[in-house]
């Protein structure tokens, strides 16, 4: 099964609706604050430390409908704000975006979205809470990253990974996760943003009450852009449900994809 695009969209949520009696959909999420009829109280104080649960990201305003398109980095951005490319990697970018048109993107072979753009389907992910380790599992290819919390530094010259190696602690009232040593393989969304081996994120989760969150990335590639860069994604608790088992198995769409361009 290929999970690209709208038709993979289309095709979850039919399976979804066919399996949904299977996915603990109605079994109580312990620990949520509830209203006197019972519904969870998103809008309660958030918890101080805790950021787990199970999140996923709130379409942005001003995004064109369906849930796929809010899978590009621009509708984060504070207005007014571009992507400060340097020229091979703008040039690379109008390649994939205006020429290819998001064909060949990594997902569509099976392979991780990476930093931002994991956090950009209509699909959630759960973040769980231990001492010295925070684990991120994404619905979406049953992927997962660890983020450890053991004061331990970022490694020297690591092997290069899809996600990284991450490191994180509070802030205050924010959980502040640093992650380098990517490989140069996976898109920063949909619309094909690239980046370097020599990338570095910077990603602050800041709970404002028991249902929402504000997921603040910074991008600093001095190779792919000529500044840092930020975006700001709105997060939505999901209260009483899980994630369902999503796996991206011996994909066959990709050679049949026609690209025609004006």
């Amino acid at each position: 099964m290929a999970t690209s695009g709208w038709r993979s969209h289309l095709s979850r949520f039919l399976w979804v609706a066919a399996t949904a009696s299977a996915q603990w959909i109605h079994h109580p999420t312990p620990g949520i604050p509830r209203t006197a009829d019972g519904k969870p109280n998103l809008t309660a104080p958030a918890p101080k430390g805790d950021i787990s649960g199970l999140w996923v990201r709130v379409r942005p305003p001003g995004a064109p409908g369906g849930p796929e398109f809010g899978n590009t980095v621009t509708y984060y951005m504070a207005p007014g704000s571009k992507v400060p490319f340097q020229p091979w990697a703008e040039e690379l970018f109008n390649k994939r975006r205006y020429q290819d048109l998001g064909a060949n993107r990594p997902s569509e072979h099976c392979l991780p979205h990476g930093i931002i753009g994991a956090m950009l389907p209509n699909t959630p992910f759960k973040l769980i809470q231990s001492p010295g380790e925070t684990v991120l599992l994404y619905e979406e290819f049953t992927h997962y990253r660890q983020i450890f919390t053991d004061g331990r530094a970022q490694p020297q010259d690591p092997n290069p990974t899809w996600y990284g190696y991450s490191t994180g602690k509070w802030d205050g009232d924010t959980f502040v996760v640093e992650s380098t040593g990517f490989n140069d393989k996976t898109w920063l969304d949909d619309s094909g943003h690239p980046h370097t081996e020599a990338m570095r994120s910077i990603e602050r989760f800041h709970r404002i009450d028991f249902g929402h969150m504000d997921l603040q990335v910074t991008i600093d590639d001095p190779k792919a852009y000529t500044q840092p860069w930020s975006v700001m994604i709105h997060l939505e608790l999901m209260p009483d449900t899980e994630m369902i088992e999503d796996v991206c198995d011996n994909e066959k769409d990709a050679v049949h994809q026609v690209i025609t361009t004006k």
